[in-house]
């Protein structure tokens, strides 16, 4: 029974994002996608949400897309990157625990939740990966068809796990110039520059994180 629920749940959220770019479509072309998912960043820290500290690049994406004035979050960070890509809770898909449901914290996601790039694939949507991961099995044949992975993130300055495209890099040695956040915006930017050259007109889905 539960299995049936889980089914039915997943086939109305589909439903439900396909008559929405369906509907896009139909008005004009599919929108491009782009999703900052940043750590520890509380509601009033942007200027955008009335923040004290400047923040004039964020406020003009707030201003050109789409902003929430209600939205949740788990109190932790992967289990937020869980719900975000798949749509479901992250005791659902096995990314946190909870009493009563089996498997959970960091098991594997089942097969009836696919994640945000796989969905958006059938629309034409080409999809990029830069930063944290935090969900089960690899990237791309999630639906990614570009990634750098931080595995190790609180290694900021040098980076022993990282990856490109699921293969493995080598460590960053101490005392070069690498910054993780910096790492992260420039593979972003280069997949962006990359779409552009190589999928004009195509709609894109980054995924920063």
């Amino acid at each position: 029974m539960r299995r049936s629920i889980h089914i039915f749940l997943a086939a109305c959220c589909s439903l439900c994002v396909g008559a929405m770019l369906d509907n896009v479509a139909g008005a004009a072309e599919c929108p491009n996608i782009l999703i900052l998912f940043a750590d520890d960043l509380g509601y009033s820290d942007l200027g955008c949400y009335g923040g004290e500290i400047e923040t004039p690049n964020l406020d003009r994406l707030a201003a050109e897309g789409l902003r929430f004035t209600q939205f949740y979050n788990t109190a932790r960070c992967w289990p937020s990157r869980a719900a975000l890509l798949t749509g479901y809770y992250a005791q659902q898909v096995r990314r946190d625990t909870l009493p009563g449901i089996p498997s959970g914290s960091r098991g594997v996601r089942p097969p009836w939740a696919p994640l945000l790039p796989e969905m958006l694939a059938s629309f034409g949507y080409h999809s990029y990966h830069s930063g944290k991961w935090h969900i089960d099995g690899p990237r791309l044949p999630a639906g990614f068809e570009h990634s750098y992975s931080l595995e190790d993130q609180n290694r900021f300055f040098n980076p022993r796990q990282h990856l490109e495209d699921d293969k493995p890099l080598p460590p960053i040695a101490k005392g070069s110039d690498y910054y993780a956040t910096i790492g992260i915006a420039d593979h972003a930017i280069r997949c962006l520059q990359d779409h552009a050259r190589n999928h004009p007109g195509a709609p894109f889905f980054s995924y920063v994180v």
